[in-house]
């Protein structure tokens, strides 16, 4: 039986769309380039990863692609506000809360970035507990992180379901025994879930 639903948080809990974003700041000419630059870069797992700061890694990406250095200081300029709360997932998170489990989060996150939506969004504070990866050092899809979450909630892999939009990241979870949801669409999530006799 399920007592645990660990949740992933971009494009999981809270939209992340890069791309869609930088349309809306620079040209069109330019977008490909500076999204690679920022969101392909060492430097954005770097921050994930928790062992760069935000000025460095915007001056180290500058550096890099100096050509783009407007672009790129535009792009670092308010790019919190991308992470907008997907309404349906939080539902269903509201949901199983109330249904008595144990809700946990589990996402690769910059320091600043996390400490901005966590404040200003309040279906953070249903949460029983979580780990980020920019705080522990380690980064999805590393199975220490995933020990480290069961370890420290003294979780059981069998009564546990990790919900996540990336494939390498569930495929990393399974390995330990975990029920994994891979979420392509966050609108199917109460459908997945009740495949697996989760009564929501």
């Amino acid at each position: 039986m399920y007592k645990n639903i660990i949740f992933d948080l971009g494009n999981v809990l809270l939209s992340f769309n890069p791309m869609e974003y930088l349309r809306s700041k620079i040209s069109e000419d330019k977008l490909g380039e500076v999204f690679k630059a920022i969101f392909q870069s060492e430097e954005w797992i770097m921050l994930d990863r928790g062992t760069i700061t935000e000025k460095e890694a915007v001056n180290n990406i500058i550096e890099k692609n100096s050509i783009y250095r407007e672009d790129i200081n535009l792009a670092f300029e308010d790019w919190y506000g991308i992470l907008k709360p997907i309404e349906e997932t939080i539902k269903v998170l509201e949901d199983l809360k109330s249904k008595g489990y144990n809700i946990y989060y589990l996402s690769n996150f910059h320091e600043l970035a996390f400490k901005e939506v966590s404040t200003k969004n309040s279906f953070f504070e249903l949460f029983d507990g979580g780990v980020v990866s920019y705080e522990e050092k380690i980064i999805k899809p590393e199975e220490e992180i995933y020990r480290l979450i069961l370890k420290r909630y003294n979780l059981e892999p069998s009564e546990t379901i990790f919900i996540d939009d990336t494939k390498a990241n569930v495929e990393g979870a399974s390995k330990l025994g975990i029920t994994t949801v891979f979420l392509e669409n966050p609108n199917t999530l109460r459908e997945e879930l009740r495949k697996l006799n989760l009564n929501i």
